[in-house]
């Protein structure tokens, strides 16, 4: 089955990057009209629900080991999902996609500190050109950019989701654990969104971009990358997957929401550049660098 629909497997990757890419600019103006809790609650709500609504059975498969696992894995990709949003507030789109995508940099070298997994000589290659790129964002003449740092520490957290997901994941059902994760963070959420009074969607806009990144960011584009890794290579997959930051930028500038300067382009050039460096295909035996994650938008 593998060798008959690449190309179709292929096409719902680019597919599912350019959704990703676009959330980013559709949430920009969103979170502006809207506090972010309360955007995110209504997001990830809508998308477990709609993951609910595909499977009921899938609630036959909670058990508590899956629902704590769970739990601690939404815990932690809700962290994600915050600094990210804040992030994206703070600065640019196209920023943000870059910063966001240093996960893929982030992950082997967080698997080699906290469980010891050997990686490629290529993942520090990678490393030292995004830090260089990050540099070249995020250092202004005042110093570093502090909005900044809130889309690196999306990108670890994001990291340390994938690693523990890939320690915890095995034995499990995998389509039970997302909903539960989904649903975890819809909780936190709306826990973040209760002190100042639940607020939904505003206008037809935001309401749109709230759909969007609920059912075709998140839910749509996990059945579509499933459905993909099951037809392609692990590896092959993540670099496919790289171009979501690239379709970010450039979405972004050709809607006209910003203009991209040359630091951010020669920055983000060279992010993209570690990405592609770490996640090109190799065959010395060792694992895939990076278990690509379809929740890590």
């Amino acid at each position: 089955m593998k060798q008959k629909v690449p190309a179709l497997a292929i096409a719902a990757l680019v597919a599912v990057t350019i959704i990703w890419g676009a959330a980013f600019v559709i949430m920009k103006p969103a979170i502006e009209q809207e506090p972010f809790w309360d955007f995110l609650a209504f997001r990830f709500t809508i998308a477990t629900l709609a993951m609910i609504a595909v499977r009921p059975q899938v609630l036959k498969a909670f058990t508590p080991k899956l629902l704590w696992r769970g739990a601690v894995l939404g815990a932690l990709l809700g962290g994600s999902y915050i600094t990210q949003t804040i992030a994206l507030e703070q600065t640019t789109a196209a920023i943000t996609g870059f910063l966001t995508g240093l996960y893929v940099v982030a992950t082997p070298i967080l698997s080699l500190i906290l469980f010891r997994q050997k990686t490629r000589k290529r993942v520090w290659i990678g490393s030292f050109l995004a830090l260089i790129g990050l540099g070249v964002i995020s250092i202004t003449g005042g110093g570093i950019e502090v909005a900044q740092l809130w889309g690196v520490a999306c990108a670890l957290l994001f990291a340390g989701h994938i690693v523990l997901m890939g320690k915890w994941s095995p034995g499990l059902n995998s389509y039970a654990l997302t909903v539960v994760q989904l649903g975890f963070i819809a909780i936190v959420m709306w826990f973040g969104a209760a002190p100042d009074g639940i607020q939904p969607p505003p206008n037809l806009d935001v309401w749109v971009a709230v759909l969007f990144t609920a059912l075709l960011a998140t839910a749509f584009a996990f059945f579509m990358q499933t459905w993909a890794q099951a037809r392609m290579e692990a590896s092959r997959v993540a670099v496919i997957m790289t171009l979501e930051v690239v379709f970010t930028a450039l979405i972004a500038v050709l809607v006209g929401q910003e203009v991209l300067t040359l630091k951010t382009v020669i920055g983000g050039a060279l992010i993209v550049l570690a990405m592609f460096i770490v996640e090109w295909p190799a065959k010395d035996g060792l694992p895939d660098p990076v278990v690509v994650d379809p929740m890590v938008h």
